[in-house]
């Protein structure tokens, strides 16, 4: 019998540290300042029990085997997290790194330990005319029943540049991260081979249709050109199906956006390869109390500062997959 391995992503929006965090740098405390005004311990901890009560729902409630995370500010806030879902038998552990964004928001993976090992970590940072979110890379080992590692698994989180100023004013910012994405695939293969699996995962602030995700990161939703891709590699968006469907993970101006996703590389669809993406599994987790009644979309958590909602969350839905190892 295969293994089944969850896999799920969320933007957990602005999950910042307190406003006088001691070890916040200098220019995050001047940008930062009027945003986070009362944001305390208190209120904290209130955003990160309602994110881990949902976290704790995933897979019939035994919690993500993996998580990949968006919009957190530091380690610190993630182990508060993982802290705060406490599940038994669950081992989790952080991938983390700080990155130079003008709002110190990072990208990140919750992990069991008693699942994977991290073994190396890579970052990049994308440059607009200012830094924003790196890329995040963390090249993982699975481990059986008795912790022997078996096989490579290789992560990559992405938060690329938003839409601020207008979807096509932003356009070539999220290109550049797209070009840049599509860059380590190759390198990827190189140094680990054609046949490596490689799941990319991320808030992209386009759609799967978008060009910087076709035309530029090579995403597709043809599983026959990933497969006969000579020269640059292809991924294959799992996302196409849902979005079909009318549905989506953000919402705004009165239509859903399918802005966060998964991608696979060739290597889960390779004869004789140990991992495959079980057939619908992918999914956009949108249960109560996450969704508002009225239009059954994301609530905001928001901040002290600006429209602040104790019975929020975020302004994503998280989405999940199912991988399988043979």
């Amino acid at each position: 019998m295969p293994r089944e391995y969850y896999i799920a992503w969320w933007n957990l929006e602005n999950l910042f540290d307190v406003e006088n965090a001691a070890d916040r740098p200098e220019y995050l405390r001047k940008q930062l300042a009027k945003e986070l005004k009362g944001w305390n311990q208190q209120i904290l901890d209130k955003k990160i029990l309602q994110l881990s009560k949902n976290i704790k729902k995933m897979n019939n409630e035994k919690g993500p085997d993996l998580l990949g995370v968006c919009e957190i500010e530091n380690e610190r806030v993630m182990k508060l997290l993982v802290n705060s879902i406490d599940l038994p038998g669950r081992n989790y552990q952080v991938a983390h790194h700080d990155t130079k964004d003008k709002r110190g928001i990072d990208v990140g993976f919750i992990y069991d330990g008693s699942l994977f090992k991290g073994e190396q970590d890579f970052s990049y940072e994308v440059l607009k005319r200012l830094a924003t979110r790196d890329i995040y890379q963390v090249n993982f080992k699975t481990k059986d029943e008795n912790n022997n590692i078996k096989n490579d698994l290789i992560l990559v989180g992405n938060h690329w540049p938003s839409r601020s100023g207008g979807r096509y004013e932003s356009e070539p910012y999220r290109i550049i991260a797209a070009e840049t994405l599509a860059y380590w695939h190759s390198r990827i293969q190189e140094i680990l081979g054609k046949k490596t699996p490689i799941i990319f995962m991320g808030d992209f602030n386009d759609q799967p249709h978008d060009r910087s995700l076709t035309e530029y990161a090579l995403s597709t939703r043809e599983k026959r050109r990933v497969l006969s891709a000579k020269t640059a590699p292809r991924m294959f968006n799992l996302m196409w199906p849902l979005m079909a469907q009318g549905s989506g993970t953000y919402y705004y101006r009165g239509e859903f956006n399918m802005l966060d996703q998964f991608s696979v590389s060739k290597g889960f669809f390779s004869e004789n390869e140990p991992f495959s993406v079980k057939n619908d599994s992918i999914e956009i987790i949108n249960v109560d109390p996450v969704t508002s009644e009225a239009l059954n979309t994301p609530i905001r958590f928001g901040r002290p500062s600006s429209k602040l909602n104790q019975k929020g969350y975020s302004d994503h839905f998280p989405i999940s997959m199912v991988i399988l190892e043979e």
